[in-house]
């Protein structure tokens, strides 16, 4: 299965601490393993697309426990049969 990058932007809804519920998800995704890079609009994940997508699933639940009453996601996923890397879309922007 080739690496992707799928990122994710959850919306969580029906709280007032709608950064400290995305900050646990952010926490989840990290505890994972994965590589990701935190943007100031979502979080994009490289691995496998099964398993991105299995985070994908978990997080709607992850806000809903860390008090959100509804979660809207947005997920972009990149896929190419030879693999797609975070590095190749930003590394040169990188010191």
């Amino acid at each position: 299965m080739p690496i992707v990058n799928v990122e994710l932007q959850v919306l969580p809804g029906g709280t007032e601490k709608v950064y400290e519920v995305v900050d646990s998800v952010i926490a989840m995704i990290k505890e994972t393993g994965i590589k990701y890079v935190v943007g100031p609009m979502g979080t994009t994940m490289e691995g496998e697309l099964p398993q991105l997508l299995k985070i994908v699933e978990k997080a709607q639940q992850v806000c809903i426990d860390n008090g959100a009453s509804r979660v809207l996601s947005v997920v972009k996923i990149d896929y190419k049969p030879e693999g797609a890397t975070i590095d190749e879309k930003i590394g040169k922007y990188r010191e």
